[in-house]
């Protein structure tokens, strides 16, 4: 739209406050903004001194404005940021964040199961979160269930159904983790208590279920149930050391959103720290695309209100860096100088430079947004550095796992072009290896891979490589040479210590440059395998602890190892205690063998 078509229509746009959307020849919705006074903010656009490049491309697109009047310019805020997030036009900040957040819900049921989920549903249930990490989702779950017994099984809990006996408890119950409310043996206002303590929790306020928990310890001391005291004291305990590893930085802070932002070019990154009851529930850092040269005030403005949406924060108080224009009537906007406030967004500034330090180094060594000469460099100084046949466009690293001579497994990792190629990750339970040991289990899980690989007829990578001393790469060769693939792929070792790489045979080893790209890579794709094999090993790790090993001790049973897993909850708290302790539970005898057998995997005497 020219300056000349503008004029003829600017009497009709108000002078009120509103939004106004710019539309191609097309439809397509260009660019939404907000005015206090729309005719003088639109009529801006067309004034002879454009401020940017940009924003001369979009009004050479303009060829339709629409405009809504408001109230207020609160209204005005909050309208923009709604359109912008339901229609993404060209033209407006670009909140780069497609990820989905898990949600712990809240079954709507009787005698509600409280579960992990992805999809949120309008079925009545109550959803907590969203929540930034898995991880987190995953602890909480684990310490709700240790702490707060609720029920994890599916069945129709009615009245009806519970009156007519339909139902029998079942080893969660035995174990401690549920109350029994499938017989009756636990009322819907005490579960109801247990809930309402989940979510004081998930505010980060556990102060009212150590508070219960005083209560009752106090109250089985009065009647000198003293066992059933020294396990609410350890619950306590254990509740008080959760709440240290919370960041607290001051309980009287109470409820407020921390916001920090970084400019570099087109690009912002804004960091989030959602903060309840003095402490950091949530962290979250995102990256927005400017597009027509927002100031900082408008980006930081802007991406507040699209996280405080997202994450459902009703914080009354928001801390920033810098004044910003945000209208809401119920939040306060505050810039600290000093105290508690000041290290909270000291403390988001931190972890707002750090993300995009991380990103900067992620790109680096993914290789990401380059083309495919960029991505290929980093592979052809690879190659010359250790001097291999080809690029090693296609890489795969091994590495072992065991924990205390139980349960050995392998990982495998694949980089393609420098970047992982996760549906090719592979992670193998060991089958022919009795016991520890390194060598062979590297030996069998090499042979496997490639094994497979010939008989799929797939291609094979031009670099493997081996974490680990000599004595693994040695074996892995073993599995090379028996596969006839010498001279057909390069295979490596990489010490664990010292971040050298040496070849089959060679006294020598290699070292590379300590902050060259090659080493960045390396040392990316080794964390990628050790990360992927420790949380293998640890899930095989908690199935095997508990439907095998206590039984595989030669005269203990069933019923022995289950009254072992009620009393001391894991096998590892059962491994710590002495035969006198064990004896409590299953007599001297039984007490003498399970020691010894613990005595023998770990080694010792």
């Amino acid at each position: 739209m020219t300056q000349e078509a503008y004029q003829q229509i600017a009497h009709t746009i108000p002078l009120q406050p509103g939004v106004y959307k710019y539309y191609a020849a097309d439809g397509t919705l260009l660019y939404v903004g907000k005015a206090k006074h729309l005719r003088k903010r639109i009529g801006s656009y067309f004034s002879k001194q454009k401020s940017s490049y940009k924003t001369h491309e979009l009004v050479q697109r303009i060829h339709r404005i629409e405009f809504t009047i408001v109230d207020s310019e609160q209204d005005a805020f909050l309208l923009e940021n709604a359109l912008i997030k339901q229609f993404q036009p060209k033209f407006n900040i670009d909140l780069k964040d497609d990820k989905t957040y898990p949600y712990l819900v809240i079954k709507k049921e009787p005698f509600p199961r409280i579960f992990f989920t992805r999809r949120k549903y309008n079925d009545g249930s109550e959803y907590l979160g969203p929540f930034t990490s898995v991880a987190k989702v995953r602890e909480l779950l684990s310490f709700i269930k240790q702490f707060i017994p609720l029920r994890t099984c599916k069945l129709p809990l009615t009245v009806n159904n519970i009156q007519r006996g339909k139902f029998k408890v079942c080893l969660e119950y035995h174990l401690g983790n549920c109350k029994g409310p499938c017989e009756a043996l636990q009322s819907e206002a005490d579960y109801a208590t247990g809930l309402q303590q989940v979510r004081q929790m998930l505010k980060g306020n556990l102060q009212p279920i150590i508070a219960a928990y005083k209560t009752q310890m106090q109250d089985f001391a009065a009647v000198l149930a003293f066992e059933k005291a020294e396990q609410v004291r350890k619950k306590l305990e254990h509740l008080e050391q959760y709440q240290a590893k919370s960041i607290i930085v001051s309980r009287h802070l109470g409820t407020l959103d921390v916001f920090s932002m970084l400019k570099d070019g087109d690009t912002a990154y804004v960091n989030y720290l959602m903060v309840e009851n003095g402490t950091i529930v949530q962290t979250h850092t995102v990256s927005l695309e400017t597009k027509l040269e927002e100031a900082e005030e408008e980006v930081l403005s802007f991406a507040i209100q699209q996280l405080r949406d997202e994450f459902n924060s009703i914080a009354a108080e928001i801390i920033v860096p810098f004044e910003i224009p945000f209208p809401e009537a119920m939040a306060t906007i505050t810039i600290p100088k000093a105290g508690d406030k000041k290290k909270l967004l000291d403390l988001s500034l931190k972890n707002v430079n750090y993300y995009q330090l991380e990103l900067k180094k992620k790109k680096i060594l993914q290789l990401e947004g380059k083309s495919d000469m960029e991505k290929k460099q980093v592979l052809y100084q690879l190659q010359q550095q250790l001097q291999l046949p080809v690029a090693p466009i296609h890489i795969e690293c091994f590495d072992n796992s065991n924990f205390q001579g139980s349960y050995p497994v392998s990982a495998m990792v694949c980089f393609k072009e420098g970047i992982p190629s996760k549906k090719d990750y592979r992670h193998y339970n060991v089958k022919t290896v009795t016991g520890i040991n390194d060598f062979a289990t590297m030996q069998e899980v090499v042979y496997r891979r490639y094994h497979r690989l010939l008989k799929e007829n797939s291609p094979l990578p031009q670099l493997v490589i081996i974490d680990g001393g000599k004595g693994q790469l040695g074996a892995a060769m073993e599995s090379i040479k028996a596969l006839n693939l010498i001279g057909k792929l390069t295979v490596v070792g990489l010490a664990k210590n010292e971040e050298e790489i040496f070849f089959p045979g060679d006294s020598n080893s290699i070292k590379l440059d300590w902050n060259s790209d090659t080493l960045k890579l390396i040392r990316y794709i080794r964390d990628e395998v050790h990360r992927f094999g420790i949380t293998f090993h640890r899930n095989q790790r908690s199935k095997g602890t508990f439907k095998n090993e206590l039984e595989q001790i030669q005269g203990i049973g069933h019923k022995t190892a289950q009254e072992l897993l009620k009393t001391f909850k894991s096998v590892k708290k059962i491994q710590e205690k002495t035969v006198e302790e064990l004896s409590t539970v299953v007599g001297l005898h039984k007490a003498s063998i399970i020691k010894a057998y613990f005595a023998e995997q770990s080694g010792t005497d």
